[in-house]
């Protein structure tokens, strides 16, 4: 391909076209009215407005998208992860109208887009799996029924769901009705579909998940695993590379479980399989993803493989240029998600403009993101700023570098995530290793929070005092006791 375009905004769509300009390919941009002065845009060789902000008025506007893609001589359309990177339709739209749709295909999108089909397609494969059902709930009844069978609590998900919609967590018999009414009605309309089924709930579960790259030759390798048990509202916000908890040989089976899903449904492309593991690191597999991750850069920091060529390439029909045996984990990285959200405040929005966005520099520390100094944070899209990443030998030079980051990225006009972040980095249970995905609501609250900048900010006092009374030594101010000037109200 000699040009393609993202089919996305901010830091995805910049982070894609700057692999692509590597690969000496030029990049097409798509933008909104909202996002005419964004870097993507003026990164890009060629822009095109597609509509008003809104994202159903714009960005998931599939046949505008081929439409400008082929006026403009794209080859290939790259969808980023968000809006229509899992849509089987606009992935076989694509194709159909002669271009390359650098994902996988429809099919591997439309039966990993379904839990229920998901598990359908791997369940031949002897890949664990929590217990549960392998089918929709019809009704109160069987999900009691099922309940009993594979004992409280139990986890009601939506077939269709992610993002935390669609899911309770039911601890007692009596509870099954209401919350089984809850999750299919916000299942219906997150999604279109309302269907729901029930698993054992895994009490203390970590979150961790396998990058596999499989090629259009049957080619099939995983890069390891990304810790992502760091979650609000079962939303990821701090991840990392490698896990800390996984022995060798858990991290071979789970790496080959991995692999075993992606042949399952004829996988290609850049893919992600997610993974419960418990207190005894037995693993059951969620869910496939087929995209790019948010986080997949701390991939490329342990492996030294850009993901993204490596996604266009498949999609150009290369073999994969490594076996199995030539990827090795080569030290740590640590991925924060820099939101304009109040950590002080619920984690609210705070939509404004940064009048101040300065981004930490050094070695081992890279800034994924789509924003500029004096931009405004708009209301229409997710409100994530950046993704700051720092890599070190060890884990805990990658913690000390992340740290190190969020003091020196400065960001004022929003409210961000930047303290949270380092609330995390400063927790013994995650320094330590020992976290699950309760680790938010088990040890986050507004007083904690504050406690772990209070300290800072009594340095920072300290330290303005010191100034102060050095400037003030320094300064030979007049006496102007006696002095005839006068000043009126």
């Amino acid at each position: 391909m000699k040009k393609i375009l993202v089919a996305n905004r901010g830091e995805i769509a910049l982070r894609i076209m700057r692999s692509a300009r590597k690969m000496g390919i030029k990049v097409v941009a798509v933008f909104s009215e909202a996002d005419r002065n964004a870097p993507h845009v003026r990164f890009a060789d060629e822009a095109v407005c597609i509509g008003p902000p809104p994202s159903n008025r714009s960005y998931l506007l599939g046949d505008k998208l081929i439409e400008v893609a082929l006026s403009l001589g794209a080859e290939g359309i790259h969808p980023g992860y968000g809006f229509l990177s899992e849509n089987a339709a606009f992935s076989q739209k694509v194709q159909d109208a002669g271009l390359i749709f650098i994902g996988p295909d429809p099919y591997a999108i439309e039966i990993m887009g379904n839990k229920l089909a998901a598990k359908d397609a791997v369940k031949s494969y002897d890949i664990p799996m929590v217990p549960g059902t392998d089918t929709a709930i019809a009704n109160i009844q069987e999900a009691e029924d099922i309940a009993r069978k594979v004992g409280l609590p139990v986890l009601i998900k939506a077939a269709a769901g992610g993002g935390g919609k669609g899911m309770r967590i039911v601890h007692k018999e009596e509870e099954l009705g209401e919350q089984m009414e809850r999750a299919v009605s916000e299942a219906q309309s997150a999604f279109g579909d309302g269907s729901v089924f029930i698993e054992k709930y895994i009490a203390s579960p970590r979150h961790i998940e396998i990058q596999v790259l499989a090629d259009a030759h049957g080619n099939v390798v995983h890069l390891f695993e990304r810790e992502c048990s760091i979650q609000r509202r079962h939303q990821k916000v701090v991840e990392e590379a490698p896990s800390s908890i996984l022995t060798p040989e858990v991290r071979a089976d789970m790496g080959q479980a991995a692999v075993m899903v992606a042949k399952a449904c004829r996988y290609k492309g850049a893919g992600t399989v997610e993974f419960l593991v418990d207190e005894q690191l037995n693993f059951y597999f969620l869910e496939m993803n087929t995209r790019l991750q948010v986080e997949h850069p701390v991939t490329e920091m342990i492996t030294g493989v850009d993901l993204v060529e490596q996604q266009i390439r498949i999609a150009e029909g290369e073999l994969l240029p490594f076996r199995q045996e030539d990827l090795h984990i080569k030290g740590h990285a640590l991925e924060l998600r820099v939101y304009a959200e109040d950590p002080y405040d619920n984690f609210h929005p705070s939509i404004g403009t940064l009048s101040v966005y300065r981004r930490p520099k050094g070695e081992g520390i890279r800034v994924d993101d789509g924003f500029d100094e004096g931009m405004d944070i708009p209301i229409y899209y997710d409100p994530m700023i950046a993704k700051l990443i720092t890599y070190g030998e060890t884990r805990n030079a990658a913690i000390h570098r992340m740290l190190e980051a969020i003091e020196d990225y400065h960001i004022e006009g929003v409210a961000t995530t930047l303290p949270f972040g380092k609330f995390v980095c400063e927790h013994e249970a995650f320094t330590s290793g020992q976290f699950d995905t309760h680790f938010v609501q088990q040890y986050f609250n507004l007083e904690a929070l504050k406690e772990s900048n209070r300290e800072e900010g009594y340095y920072a006092a300290l330290l303005a005092l010191r100034l102060y009374t050095e400037n003030k030594r320094r300064l030979h101010v007049p006496d102007v006791g006696g002095s005839n000037w006068k000043y009126f109200r």
